[in-house]
Order: structure tokens, then C-alpha cells, then sequence
């Protein structure tokens, strides 16, 4: 129970960007402020894929449309990752706390990758780029604080996540009009190209 408010946090930041979290985490571990994280998270191989990782997201979720492609393919690795964190903060390997911290991290992280990616469809529905750097930019600092204020201050830290996590589900839901748009203009733009596609193939060589 003690690591409870820990695991909370680390499973909303790991819906957000999960490389961040494990990074942050094994960094803090291994600089010796906080007893925590496990030493699997403190490894240099593993702080040194999290760290590439971590760049390759930052680049990639900053780009409209790709970002939201990005999300998608971590549809499953944002949750797997926060279940896994859980679990590894959790210790004792098996144990019934183990699995039920695995079970919360997992669905913290979802959810909250569920608001991120719903959130970022609606942002693709402006033509601008600029929007897209900055959410992306403050969805980074803010994983980076909360992930920093939760190793002194686990309880508030949950709380903050909590709160932020309920305020973005709401938001989500007011901008369904804005997400439903984005699909409707990326189908628009799949009928486009079959036209256009199909008289260049049908086109004669001379």
C-alpha cells in the first residue's frame, strides 16, 4: 500500500510517455534519491534504450498525423509498460501485490494514453504544426515533474495525477466533434487518392 500512490502516478505519466518514466526512474535510482526503483530499472542498458527511446518519441510526437500513428502503435506498449513498472516498483515477484499494482499501473496507463491519444486526433484537425509542439512539449515537462515530485511526494503527486487524468477524459469528451472530424478528413483523403491512383496505373504509356 505504501507504494501505491507511486505506482498511480507512474502508470498515468507511463500512458503519456512511457520511455520518460522508465529513464526518469532508473535515474533516480541510481543517483541514489529514492530506495523505490528496483535495480532492473537502474541498469545501464536499460537507461540506455530508454534514453534513445525516449529522443526517437520526442521527435516523432511532435510531427502532426505521425503523432497520432505513434500512438497507435503504443496502443499496447504505453499499458504493457505502466504494468510492468508497477509491478517491478511492487517487488516481491508473484506476490498478490505485485499483480494487483501490475493491474493498476496498467489500466492508469490506458486510460490516460486513451485521453493523449483522443486529445492529439483533435489537435490534428488544425492545419498548423505549432499546436502539435506544444502540447507534445508540455506533456513532456509536465511527466518529467510529476514523475520527480512523486519520488519525495508520492501522495500529492497521486493526487495531481488523478486529477489531471479526470480533467483530460473530460476534455476528450468535448472535443469528440474535433476527433471525429480528423477521421472523417483522413477517409476523405484515402477516397482522393484511389482516383488519382488508379489513372496513373491505367494510363497509357504512349
Amino acid at each position: 500500500m505504501s507504494v501505491l500512490p507511486l505506482v498511480f502516478t507512474s502508470g498515468w505519466a507511463s500512458g503519456i510517455n512511457a520511455y520518460a518514466v522508465v529513464l526518469l526512474l532508473g535515474v533516480f535510482g541510481a543517483a541514489g534519491l529514492t530506495d523505490e526503483v528496483p535495480a532492473s530499472l537502474q541498469r545501464t542498458d536499460v537507461l540506455i534504450v530508454a534514453g534513445v527511446l525516449f529522443l526517437c518519441e520526442a521527435v516523432a510526437d511532435k510531427i502532426p498525423y505521425v503523432d497520432s500513428i505513434w500512438d497507435s502503435v503504443h496502443t499496447v506498449v504505453r499499458p504493457v509498460a505502466g504494468a510492468v513498472v508497477a509491478a517491478l516498483l511492487a517487488g516481491e515477484s508473484g506476490s498478490l501485490p505485485e499483480l494487483a499494482a501490475g493491474a493498476v499501473g496498467g489500466s492508469t496507463a490506458l486510460m490516460s494514453h486513451l485521453v493523449k491519444a483522443g486529445s492529439r486526433m483533435a489537435i490534428n484537425a488544425s492545419p498548423e504544426p505549432f499546436s502539435n509542439i506544444a502540447v507534445s512539449t508540455a506533456e513532456d515537462l509536465g511527466v518529467a515533474g510529476i514523475i520527480t515530485f512523486a519520488i519525495f511526494h508520492p501522495v500529492a503527486a497521486a493526487v495531481i495525477a488523478g486529477t489531471l487524468l479526470a480533467l483530460g477524459m473530460v476534455t476528450v469528451v468535448f472535443l469528440a466533434s474535433r476527433i471525429r472530424r480528423f477521421w472523417r478528413r483522413r477517409a476523405q483523403r484515402r477516397v482522393e487518392r484511389r482516383p488519382t491512383a488508379a489513372a496513373g496505373v491505367d494510363r497509357p504509356p504512349w
